[in-house]
C-alpha cells in the first residue's frame, strides 16, 4: 500500500467532506473519491459511510484512521532522521586513539564534538597504531588518531601534533633531585631502560635506540611493556627508567620525576587518519574540529 492512500484517507476522515479534502490536497474531488474507493477495495473494508449530504467514518474507519496517522508520522520521522543523518547531525561515529592522543588533543576534540553534535554517538576505542590501520580497513572505526609513518598508501594522514621525548625517572634516582634542570642522555648510559615493544612503533623505537647510540651507548632494555601507564608504574617501582613523549608528564604517578633532555630528541607525531572513500558529513565535521583544535591549542 502506498503512503499517498493513507494521506488521502486522513484528509477525508478529518474533513468529513470530499470537496474540502480535495482542496486541502490540491487535487480534484473525483480522483480523490476514486482513490478512497481503491483503498477500500485493497483492504476489503468500508472505511467511510457516504450519503448525498454526509460523510462519516465507519467503526473500521475510526480504527484505521488512528493507525494511518501513526504510520504517516513514522514515515515522516524516518525521512527527518535520514535527512539529519545525511547532514551529519545524528548517527554513530567510531574513532581510534593512542595513549599520547589521550594526553594531548583528544579531550579537547571530544569535548567540542559532543558540544556541537550531541546526537551523534561518538565511540572511542584505544588501539595501537597498527591496530588502528586494521580497524580502519575493516570499518571498525571511521577515523584514527595514530602515529606515522605507517605502511599504507591509501590512507590519508594529517599531522596534528608533535612532541619531543623526556627522561622518566623514579623519584629516588640521583638525577631526580634537580627537577627543573635538563640532563644529558649520556647520563643515562648505565641505566636499565623500560621501553614499549618495537612492533608498537618501530620507527620511533629505532630513533630512540639511535639517540642513545649517538650518545655512545646502547640502552640496556630490561622490560618491554604497554601501555604507557604500565611503563610509568614500573618506573615508579624503581624497575628502571624510560624515554616517553613529553605529554606523559600530565599523567605521571607519584614516585615518578620527568626531566627534560639537553639533546634534540626524535619527535612523536600524532596524525588523524581516514580513508578517502569513506568521507561522510560526520567525518567532515569531525575533521573540522580536529583541525580547529590542532591550530588553536588554547581551546
Amino acid at each position: 500500500m502506498e503512503l499517498r492512500y493513507l494521506r488521502y484517507f486522513v484528509a477525508v476522515a478529518e474533513e468529513l467532506h470530499f470537496g474540502r479534502a480535495a482542496q486541502r490536497l490540491h487535487m480534484a474531488q473525483q480522483p480523490l473519491s476514486r482513490q478512497i474507493r481503491d483503498l477500500e477495495s485493497q483492504i476489503g473494508v468500508e472505511l467511510l459511510h457516504r450519503t448525498k449530504r454526509t460523510v462519516r467514518l465507519t467503526q473500521a474507519g475510526q480504527v484505521f484512521l488512528t493507525e494511518a496517522r501513526k504510520t504517516l508520522a513514522c514515515a515522516e520521522h524516518a525521512v527527518r532522521l535520514a535527512q539529519r543523518t545525511s547532514r551529519g547531525e545524528i548517527g554513530e561515529f567510531a574513532v581510534g586513539f593512542t595513549g599520547p592522543a589521550l594526553n594531548s588533543v583528544l579531550p579537547k576534540i571530544v569535548r567540542l564534538f559532543k558540544e556541537r553534535y550531541p546526537q551523534i554517538d561518538l565511540a572511542l576505542e584505544r588501539l595501537q597504531t597498527n591496530e588502528q590501520v586494521e580497524a580502519l580497513a575493516s570499518g571498525q572505526i571511521q577515523a584514527g588518531l595514530l602515529h606515522p609513518p605507517i605502511e599504507n598508501d591509501t590512507l590519508i594522514l594529517e599531522t596534528i601534533h608533535r612532541e619531543g621525548l623526556v627522561a622518566v625517572l623514579p623519584d629516588t634516582h640521583p638525577l631526580a633531585e634537580a627537577r627543573t634542570e635538563p640532563i644529558s642522555i649520556k647520563e643515562l648510559s648505565n641505566e636499565p631502560f623500560i621501553f614499549y615493544p618495537r612492533h608498537v612503533g618501530p620507527v620511533l623505537y629505532d630513533r630512540m635506540i639511535s639517540l642513545c647510540q649517538q650518545a655512545g651507548f646502547s640502552p640496556n632494555i630490561v622490560q618491554e611493556v604497554i601501555p604507557q601507564q604500565t611503563i610509568l608504574g614500573l618506573v615508579s617501582a624503581n624497575i628502571g627508567i624510560s624515554l616517553l613523549h613529553a605529554s606523559a608528564q600530565a599523567f605521571a604517578p607519584s614516585g615518578v620525576v620527568i626531566r627534560q633532555l639537553l639533546e634534540p630528541t626524535p619527535e612523536l607525531e600524532l596524525a588523524v587518519a581516514w580513508y578517502p572513500d569513506t568521507v561522510s558529513s560526520v567525518l567532515s565535521s569531525f575533521l573540522e574540529i580536529v583541525r580547529e583544535v590542532a591550530f588553536s591549542p588554547k581551546l
